[in-house]
């Protein structure tokens, strides 16, 4: 019989995650702290890297989020794009390329496994032939996950998945403010008469009252447009829209600290879509533009937000086959690491 190899504490074996799916997450009795020690990605000094289950950083796979103070959340939807499908498939590439990372962020200090108990919750079990009830899926997902008080990293999926997840985490923490980094603004009414796809999520959570408006900030915009005045309902409610060409040969250290300073201490959350890189370095993606940021400009973003009271983060919008290095979900994971030692209870050395 195959055996796994742990990935929570030396010598220990975890079980492989229940086919069940995030759709039917059992409650377990929340774990203390001092109980056991906190998972631990393995080292690569210690298990090779293709050794195990394909979990995010080879962390221990959970049915439940009960006692987790931060969790990776698959969502591999992608009946919401508007032009090159595929990133039902990123989830599952993005926790392959994982397998690159370590424990420690050297350039910030952080040391998130010291700080948190962390685990990979597995993916939400979505419907692919109707989008609405996919989102009713991920919303009710969510729903226990914040409820159990665990942060939300998630591994996307298209960007209509940021709209049922912001649902349950309004319905938790109220409007909160949004970090969005991408190529497009997402705010469209409509397309094709329907009001539910990739391209309107942030509309839909303006509808709902899901977004402190006032704290909305929009980094990387750029592209061809139908309008000369692409961004007027952007501003109309608020929003901070950050184009891509004011960022060329800049650092975002600046832009950030304005950003923090309007964020304040009320909540955060994080959603980074793919193709707010330059398909230099992010080919993978559906609906890619050019001129986008540089990795490390993204690096400044999200390093930008540590101690910020971050209630969730997304990565979407990776589309594996569209990148054959591997080289867009290699960077999506890098990020996803950067969200996690960006959150709160992050202690820094």
């Amino acid at each position: 019989m195959l055996r796994l190899l742990a990935t929570r504490g030396a010598g220990r074996r975890v079980r492989p995650p229940p086919a069940a799916g995030l759709g039917h997450l059992r409650r377990s009795p929340r774990r203390q702290a001092s109980d056991v020690p906190r998972n631990q990605p393995p080292s690569p000094d210690l298990v090779a890297r293709p050794v195990g289950i394909s979990s995010m950083m080879r962390l221990p796979v959970q049915a439940s989020p009960e006692g987790l103070d931060a969790a990776f959340v698959g969502v591999p939807l992608d009946i919401g794009t508007s032009n090159r499908p595929g990133a039902r498939f990123g989830p599952r590439r993005i926790r392959e390329e994982s397998s690159m990372l370590r424990a420690v962020n050297p350039s910030t200090g952080a040391l998130p496994f010291q700080s948190l108990t962390v685990a990979d919750l597995g993916d939400v079990k979505v419907n692919l032939y109707n989008l609405q009830d996919s989102c009713r899926l991920i919303r009710e997902a969510y729903e226990k996950i914040v409820a159990a008080g665990c942060v939300p990293l998630t591994l996307g999926g298209d960007h209509t998945i940021t709209y049922p997840i912001l649902q349950a985490i309004s319905g938790k923490h109220g409007p909160v403010g949004l970090l969005h980094v991408d190529a497009h603004t997402d705010t469209t009414d409509k397309a094709l008469g329907e009001k539910l796809y990739h391209g309107a999520t942030f509309r839909r959570c303006v509808d709902e009252g899901l977004l402190d408006c006032k704290r909305v900030v929009q980094i990387g915009i750029r592209g061809s447009a139908a309008t000369l005045d692409p961004y007027r309902y952007n501003r109309s409610q608020g929003f901070r829209v950050v184009l891509a060409e004011d960022c060329w040969f800049k650092s975002m250290v600046p832009l950030m600290a304005e950003v923090r300073q309007q964020m304040g201490g009320k909540p955060l959350y994080i959603s980074f879509d793919i193709d707010a890189l330059d398909p230099a370095y992010a080919p993978g993606t559906g609906t890619p533009e050019i001129a986008g940021l540089t990795p490390s400009q993204a690096l400044e973003i999200i390093r930008g937000c540590q101690g910020l009271s971050i209630v969730g983060c997304d990565l979407v919008e990776v589309s594996p086959q569209y990148d054959i290095s591997g080289n867009t979900a290699l960077l999506a994971a890098n990020l996803l690491f950067e969200m996690l030692c960006a959150l709160p209870k992050v202690t820094t050395a």
